[in-house]
């Protein structure tokens, strides 16, 4: 193609400058009013009595404790999911089996199924009525109500997300360096930490830090399984709607502003991740 026939073909296929400044505009206009103004109200509201409220606040016992529970819980999950993601996405990626896309169907369940209702299916499972319920009661072990119950509701609303960052990357990647390393005489898990991990080890960094937020901000299956214990089993979104039901807003929106900086914290090394290893996850994913 000539260079007047590129010229033409960029004419053609160019927005004009007024949409342009438009299209933009109305993306800025929609993140200033859906995303920035309510976290400038919100970090205001937490500081209306001023900072010596807003230290009381998440510094109050059951606040403290509902931040334990929130870090205990994302601690556990987290790297149980880390498991699971690496182990599954090596296994769609690498090899053909029986069921491969039911597994694969599996692993998107949660993003369609309400959390609420995997909340429930644990109180069907692990309740005082449910199909474990009178065995949990014999051998005095609790699951609902208690902390395994939130790990495994935190479990599973979380579990798509390293997985699904990673298996793309695997399959852009193929086998074929794992398969030379074997060759060459290595073993399969000398071949793991030294060829496949350090190849999706920015990907793998990258789902962890999704997966972390998703779990320190999950509320609709946290809150059936808890049992809204206050300063037992309350986690921090659990804890900002006991605060905010009981008329302590400036409580509920202080907790709310530490749960907000978390997630900026996740977004900042999310964009500092995809800053400085973007053209690297590119490059491997399109492999």
């Amino acid at each position: 193609m000539s260079t007047r026939s590129r010229g033409r073909a960029r004419t053609a296929i160019g927005e004009p400058a007024p949409v342009r400044v438009l299209l933009i505009a109305l993306s800025v206009a929609f993140l200033a009013i859906f995303l920035v103004l309510p976290l400038v109200l919100m970090f205001s509201q937490a500081l209306a009595g001023g900072v010596e409220a807003y230290l009381a606040a998440i510094t109050d016992r059951d606040t403290l404790a509902a931040i334990r529970l929130t870090l205990v819980a994302a601690a556990i999950a987290v790297p149980l999911n880390a498991l699971f993601g690496i182990a599954a996405a090596w296994a769609i990626a690498k090899f053909e089996f029986r069921g491969k896309n039911l597994l694969i169907t599996l692993i998107d369940l949660p993003f369609s199924v309400s959390p609420v209702i995997a909340g429930l299916v644990f109180i069907l499972l692990f309740g005082a009525h449910g199909w474990f319920g009178a065995w949990l009661a014999e051998h005095d072990v609790r699951i609902v109500f208690a902390l395994p119950g939130i790990v495994l509701a935190t479990i599973f609303v979380t579990f798509p997300f390293i997985a699904r960052e990673l298996i793309p990357l695997m399959q852009a990647q193929g086998s074929s360096e794992e398969q030379a390393a074997l060759t060459l005489g290595a073993g399969g898990w000398k071949v793991f930490w030294h060829v496949t991990l350090p190849n999706v080890r920015w990907g793998l960094l990258y789902g962890i830090l999704l997966c972390n937020a998703r779990a320190m901000g999950e509320f609709g299956a946290v809150s059936v399984v808890s049992g809204h214990i206050r300063g037992l089993t309350n986690t921090m979104p659990l804890h900002v709607e006991v605060l905010y039901n009981d008329y302590q807003f400036a409580a509920a929106f202080a907790v709310a502003s530490l749960l907000a900086l978390l997630a900026l914290v996740t977004l900042g090394l999310k964009s500092l991740l995809e800053w400085r290893h973007g053209d690297e996850l590119a490059a491997l994913r399109g492999r």
